[in-house]
C-alpha cells in the first residue's frame, strides 16, 4: 500500500506549491514512544485539519488556510463555519485530495533555536509556532527535513478512514497512488536553497543525505 506522511493541509498546500521546502518534526502521541522516525525516503503528502489555526500560521499564507479547507470534501458541501477554532478543532473531511509526494533529500537533528528561526523562509509556521515543535519534548533534537516534492499531474481524492485519524505521522494509504509528476521546483532552485539550509544546520550532523 502507498506511505503518507501526514501534514497540515495548509503545509501540503505550501509544499505542492514550493513556498515551503521542509518539515519539522518531533512525533505524535499515537506514535511508538511518542518520537518520530523516517520511515520511509519516498511518501505522498496526506493533508490533516487537526490543529490547523490561523495564529500558527505567517500572515502571508493565511489566505491558503481557506484555499487548504476547501481541498477537503465535507459532509455537507462546505467547510463547516468556524473550522478554524481556537484550540485548533475541526470535524474531519469525508475525502481529502492527495495532491503531491516527496521525497527526502536531507535531515538534521536540531537542538539550537536560532538554526529554527533562521529556517523560517523555507516553511510558512510562524516563527514562535516552529520552536514550540523544537521545545517540545526538550531532550529531544527536532528532525529538520528537507523534501523535494513534486506535484501530481491531477489530484487523486481519497476516502478519510477512521484509522488515517490521530496524531500519527506515517499512513498506509488504501488506494493506488501513482509517482508521477514534476518537482515544484527547478533543479537549481532547488539546489540553491538546499545548499543555505545545510549551512544553516551545519552544527547539526545530517542523519540523512
Amino acid at each position: 500500500m502507498p506511505i503518507a506522511l501526514k501534514e497540515w493541509a495548509v503545509t501540503v498546500r505550501a509544499l505542492a506549491e514550493g513556498d515551503q521546502l521542509l518539515t519539522l518534526r518531533k512525533g505524535g502521541v499515537r506514535e511508538e514512544g511518542r518520537h518520530f522516525q523516517i520511515e520511509h525516503d519516498r511518501f505522498f503528502l496526506y493533508p490533516t485539519f487537526d490543529h490547523q489555526r490561523v495564529d500558527l500560521v505567517r500572515e502571508s499564507h493565511r489566505p491558503e488556510l481557506g484555499r487548504a479547507l476547501e481541498e477537503g470534501v465535507w459532509p455537507e458541501g462546505d467547510p463547516p463555519l468556524g473550522a478554524l477554532t481556537d484550540d485548533g478543532g475541526i470535524s474531519q473531511p469525508d475525502r481529502v485530495r492527495i495532491r503531491a509526494w516527496a521525497e527526502v533529500a536531507a535531515s538534521y537533528l536540531v537542538t539550537d533555536p536560532r538554526a529554527v528561526d533562521a529556517l523560517s523562509p523555507y516553511y510558512v509556521w510562524t516563527p514562535t509556532y516552529a520552536e514550540k515543535r523544537l521545545r517540545w519534548k526538550r531532550r529531544h533534537p527536532l528532525h529538520v527535513i528537507l523534501l523535494r516534492t513534486y506535484r501530481l499531474p491531477r489530484p487523486v481524492t481519497i476516502r478519510v478512514r477512521d484509522e488515517y485519524l490521530g496524531c500519527r505521522s506515517w499512513l498506509d494509504v488504501k488506494r493506488d497512488l501513482p509517482f508521477e509528476g514534476t518537482p515544484v521546483l527547478s533543479d537549481e532552485e532547488f539546489e540553491r536553497a538546499a545548499e543555505e539550509i545545510e549551512r544553516i544546520a551545519s552544527a547539526s550532523q545530517p542523519v540523512l543525505a
